[in-house]
């Protein structure tokens, strides 16, 4: 067995996705020597994006949110070139009816299907109204207190009615928590909902992949390698698949969940959520709007397309739409697929191109009450483990849970 060259490091920080990235990050900004190793070819995990033909494809449907606090106190937005959608969403609810659920504080002009009687009743209205103002104005620590239900029994609870659930939260959240159940965690909901109230959904214009290119710019050059698979832990240190074992008295698994349960075997992870998004070229726009729009009959979690929020997500002019759904369809379903997307966008679909399809498996973790929003990334002497699914399926919580294993690891070896 090989040893590496130039001596130890303080940290080996397995994994360059968000988690990794900001853990390292971190450790490097108090001083310590750090080796940061990823198995793929570029950093991100599952946050890349492609380019297929000229397209920018993510790797799965994914946006960016301002309102993130790690994403506040990590990224300058200006080079990511940032485009935003409108701020809601279009509802199909069959025949082609298409109504417009938006922020009236943003676009009071845009608002007229929030009339009552169209969308929602007034009742729903109000109670839609009070839990928006309590989420975007109270502190965090009052959301964190509150007792965690499912998703489902909160919205009830809070007054909205099973027509207004079932017409927008069940097709929209189904996108956004990757389960049509609404089981996920209230706790999380109102998380989820306060960030996108306060913030701003946006692509930038590179792709979502641009998110971890600058956190990894950011980083000292002899940090980062990559194409460097970890095969295992040691005493002292991790042996990569190469059979070179490289020295550090303190490791962070940073990884994939299933990955991590391989360098660590007794971790528990929780379930992961599996999507599959599909990319379509077509030669003209079927919506002249940067919207997301989802269907009350859940043929698919949500459709938008993309180059009306950035048009250099096309090389040609050409439209790029992006259609994401759960599981992993076969050709029959997609055909299924492509049949409610001309019925939504009243087009014809026939002859749009399929430019490129990512199914995701565990694109998220399973977020079911009681969720606790954060968990300790101790796993056991000099042996820690970070990422989304040891806080929450989002760019937050994985930025977050880096953040508290580089905090925890220093706390520890400044003992």
């Amino acid at each position: 067995m090989r040893s590496e060259q130039g001596g130890g490091r303080d940290v080996i920080v397995i994994g360059a996705g968000a988690a990794g990235l900001a853990c390292a990050a971190d450790l490097v900004a108090a001083g310590l020597r750090v080796s940061l190793l990823e198995a793929s070819d570029a950093v991100g995990g599952r946050i890349r994006t492609d380019r297929v033909s000229g397209f920018v494809t993510d790797r799965g449907f994914q946006v960016f949110n301002t309102a993130y606090p790690q994403v506040k106190r990590r990224l300058a937005l200006r080079p990511l070139r940032l485009r935003p959608f409108t701020p809601g969403v279009l509802v199909h609810t069959g025949g082609g009816r298409l109504l417009q659920f938006t922020d009236p504080t943003r676009r009071p002009r845009e608002s007229r299907d929030l009339v009552p009687g169209r969308l929602a009743s007034a009742r729903d209205l109000a109670a839609l109204g009070l839990l928006t103002a309590q989420d975007a104005v109270l502190p965090a620590g009052r959301l964190r207190a509150r007792s965690d239900r499912t998703t489902l029994t909160a919205l009830t609870d809070a007054g909205l009615s099973t027509k207004l659930i079932e017409t927008f939260f069940r097709p929209f959240l189904s996108g956004v928590f990757l389960e049509d159940g609404l089981e996920t965690s209230s706790r999380y909901f109102h998380f989820v909902w306060r960030s996108m109230v306060r913030g701003t959904l946006c692509l930038p214009a590179d792709g979502i992949g641009a998110v971890p290119a600058q956190l990894a710019g950011a980083l000292p050059h002899a940090v980062l390698r990559t194409g460097t698979p970890v095969a295992r832990l040691t005493g002292d240190g991790v042996v990569l698949s190469d059979g070179t074992e490289h020295h550090a008295p303190t490791v962070v698994v940073a990884t994939h969940p299933t990955a991590a349960v391989r360098l660590l075997p007794t971790l528990k992870v929780p379930p992961g959520r599996t999507v599959t998004t599909l990319y379509h070229a077509a030669d003209r726009s079927p919506l002249r709007e940067p919207t997301l729009l989802i269907d009350t009959a859940r043929r698919f979690l949500n459709t938008c397309v993309l180059t009306e929020v950035h048009p250099h997500y096309a090389p040609d002019g050409r439209a790029l739409i992006s259609t994401s759904v759960l599981g992993a369809p076969d050709p029959t379903e997609e055909a299924v697929v492509r049949a409610a997307l001309a019925e939504a966008y009243g087009a014809d679909t026939d002859s749009w191109q399929l430019v490129h399809r990512y199914t995701v498996h565990d694109a998220l973790p399973a977020m079911p009450p009681p969720l606790p929003l954060s968990r300790t990334s101790r796993f056991s002497p000099g042996r820690y483990v970070c990422g989304d699914h040891r806080a929450t399926g989002s760019l937050q919580g994985a930025l977050a849970s880096g953040a508290r294993a580089a905090r925890e690891v220093l706390a520890d070896t400044q003992r």
